[in-house]
């Protein structure tokens, strides 16, 4: 027996029209790579979106099509996401961090047909839009009159221009809510990039669940500052729950250093914020030498790789910022878990609760896991026993975009599971922790070291700016972690000094062997530590022998 309930398709578009109607003034603020600040509202998006839709039509568009991005965040941006995908047609988002050969290759396999970019990426869209022949219309995120005379793009046009003679009524189609929306590539530091083609379905579940109390906790009552891109798995898709709230948003533009990002936040009076933790470093960075305090900001989402604990620590202790611990992948749009406290944890102690707030969080409904051996069978939660971390759930993966081959592994109900690549433990609360990737855990004398408790213990000495753990071979061991690290501007720090700050941090044989000072540690598209380009770097290195 069915149930006699309306049945309406959960579309993105179904969000525009919530927020234009419920929060039409909502506003929403943009520093733009113009270097102005722009604002508007919610019915702004709305109307500027449907004219959009409308130019997509005139190119003759059909459902499904790809429509690239190479932009900053920002709101014409935002207007892409809706008036794309609300229209049927799948917008992706492209890192223009990535090697423009890499580019030119995603553009071709996801046979994008429209390609919009914001003016500071020019250069890459004259890099390679010769070897992009399936794009049919190169848009440029201006006015007419920011358009240089001679790009050497055929077609050029700019995107006022382009949706400016557009009327503002549309009505938006309804169609299956499992039509695809937008998709996202992987960073694809081994081999090519794998396409995610996300659904309005996966995405509107997403946005709900990652608004929730034990989530982000957004409400119309937030003014939220998106610092992660909208090109990295649809910033979080806060995109989607900012509409689905009311909340007002703030979108940083090309400016994430640490005294744009300060500056935004106080102008803004902004009370949430998200990103990883090199463009927190950079905020902390600005605001400790000049005694700077938030007057609004309450909690910060950190995610996209570890968080050192000293992070966490300088956000609460000096700042009086929640720092709420997430966890995703690009094949879970990106949200798996994300860390607050329960009830009972609430009187423990500082040390225990920090303890808590160093694990990756609690699954949110939506998402399932386990931990499994070797030869896939289930571990227990006991905070101890770790093993390879695999998810389920309705916005996750089921398979990449152009490839034949599922990525799930059944179980004995033949319910798929997706690998995700990391080595977790899960305690008897549901608290996950990474401990490491699969492919960077350091196996020393039969027993697995975490590279990322090493790098932990690191980042919380004074002098340390960035550090990386890796495994060298060993004769006798196999392997033995060495602690690779950048020291901060004008610190003075020594290998002795260090490898004795492990003590009492962490077992004697988990201590790293060596510490290596470098300029620089390599970072991939996303901000995360390459840390196959750094053992190529260090391929002529030799620990010392006992």
């Amino acid at each position: 027996m069915l149930g006699l309930m309306q049945s309406q398709p959960l579309l993105i578009s179904s969000l525009l029209e919530f927020a234009e109607r419920h929060h039409g003034d909502g506003e929403i603020v943009s520093r733009r790579v113009e270097g102005d600040i722009h604002r508007y509202t919610y019915g702004d998006l709305a109307r500027r979106s449907r004219q959009l839709a409308h130019a997509l039509d005139g190119l003759g568009l059909a459902e499904g099509d790809r429509v690239a991005t190479l932009a900053v965040n920002g709101y014409r941006h935002l207007e892409l996401y809706y008036g794309v995908s609300g229209s049927a047609r799948v917008l992706h988002t492209i890192n223009p961090r990535l090697h423009p050969d890499q580019i030119a290759w995603i553009v071709g396999h996801a046979q994008d047909q429209v390609l919009c970019f914001d003016m500071c990426f020019l250069p890459i869209v004259q890099a390679v839009h010769a070897r992009c022949p399936a794009v049919r219309q190169w848009v440029a995120l201006c006015e007419a009159d920011r358009l240089p005379a001679d790009t050497g793009i055929p077609g050029l046009v700019s995107y006022e221009a382009w949706i400016g003679a557009q009327s503002d009524r549309y009505d938006w189609p309804r169609f299956d809510e499992n039509t695809a929306s937008s998709m996202c590539y992987t960073s694809g530091t081994t081999g090519n990039p794998k396409a995610v083609l996300y659904s309005h379905r996966s995405s509107v579940l997403h946005a709900y669940g990652s608004a929730l109390p034990d989530v982000m906790s957004l409400s119309a009552r937030d003014s939220v500052l998106p610092v992660v891109p909208m090109f990295h798995v649809n910033a979080w898709g806060i995109p989607y729950s900012a509409l689905l709230t009311g909340c007002k948003l703030v979108f940083p533009g090309a400016a994430l250093d640490g005294k744009s990002v300060y500056e935004l936040i106080e102008a803004e009076g902004v009370t949430f914020a998200a990103g990883v933790p090199t463009v927190w470093q950079m905020l902390l960075g600005h605001m400790k030498p000049q005694g700077l305090r938030f007057s609004t900001l309450q909690r910060t989402v950190i995610g996209g790789s570890a968080c050192p604990p000293a992070m966490i620590s300088a956000f609460q202790d000096e700042y009086g910022v929640e720092v709420l611990h997430a966890w995703g992948m690009t094949e879970m749009s990106p949200l798996g878990t994300l860390c607050t406290l329960k009830n009972k944890h609430l009187a423990l102690p500082a040390e225990e609760q920090m303890r808590i707030r160093m694990k990756q969080g609690r699954c949110i409904y939506g998402v399932d896991m386990k931990i499994v051996d070797a030869e896939g069978r289930e571990l227990p939660w006991d905070g101890k026993t770790f093993g390879d971390l695999y998810v389920r759930g309705p916005w996750t993966v089921d398979s990449y975009y152009g490839s034949d081959a599922s990525p799930l592994v059944p179980d004995e109900q033949g319910r798929g599971w997706f690998p995700t690549g990391d080595v977790a433990t899960i305690d008897a609360d549901g608290f996950m922790q990474i401990t490491d990737r699969s492919k960077d855990v350091i196996k020393s004398g039969g027993e697995w070291i975490s590279s990322i408790d090493i790098e932990n213990i690191a980042m919380a000495h004074p002098a340390v700016a960035m550090a990386a753990c890796i495994g060298m071979p060993h004769p006798k061991w196999d392997e033995r972690p060495v602690v690779v690290v950048v020291r901060r501007p004008g610190a003075v720090l020594e290998r002795d000094e260090l490898l004795k700050f492990y003590e009492g941090k962490t077992a004697k044989w988990q201590m790293p062997d060596d510490v290596v000072f470098v300029d620089s540690i390599p970072l991939g598209a996303t901000g995360k530590m390459l840390k196959t380009r750094l053992r190529e770097q260090l391929k002529d290195y030799r620990l010392p022998q006992d």
